[in-house]
């Protein structure tokens, strides 16, 4: 098991932001189980008014999605982590397709994110999976684009455009 401690050296997510919790399986180069906890103490939920209907309590989609896309990152890290996105290889998200949403999920409930590498470049990676949540399937990911690239090379890229 990976927790979080461990997780904190292989993303550059921080709180509130870092949202997995643990990976309980990972095969580098293939495949990685990880979990998120939702919970209700989460900041957006925190606007919700108090008579609110129960379906306002869905995990929002943008962030399952997050969830995954950060679990599929632990996979790409795994076997050369960099978490300081100022110096390096600097992972960055090149998109995600073919995203299904069967189910919403509430505080309580603990998301199951099963990645699978489709594909890897030279410094691209190609994933695909599923999330779970009380052994239901609640997304299904297509694919899902992640790239490295030179942390100087980017720098210099912002400071020329400044």
């Amino acid at each position: 098991m990976i927790g979080s401690a461990e997780l904190r050296g292989l993303l550059p997510h921080r709180h509130p932001m870092l949202l997995v919790d643990r990976v309980d399986e990972l095969v580098p180069g293939e495949r990685l189980v990880a979990r998120k906890a939702v919970t209700a103490n989460e900041p957006w939920y925190e606007g919700i008014p108090q008579d609110a209907p129960p379906e306002s309590y869905g995990y929002p989609e943008v962030l399952l999605t997050e969830s995954w896309c950060q679990a599929a990152g632990v996979l790409a890290t795994w076997e050369s982590p960099n978490p300081d996105v100022l110096s390096g290889r600097v992972m960055l998200f090149g998109g995600v397709s073919d995203v299904c949403f069967e189910r919403p999920v509430y505080p309580g409930e603990v998301v199951v994110h099963h990645v699978r590498v489709l594909r890897v470049l030279t410094d691209t990676m190609i994933f695909e999976g599923e999330a779970l949540a009380g052994g239901e399937r609640v997304m299904t990911v297509g694919r899902a684009t992640l790239a490295f690239r030179p942390a100087a090379t980017l720098t210099e890229a912002v400071r020329s455009a400044g």
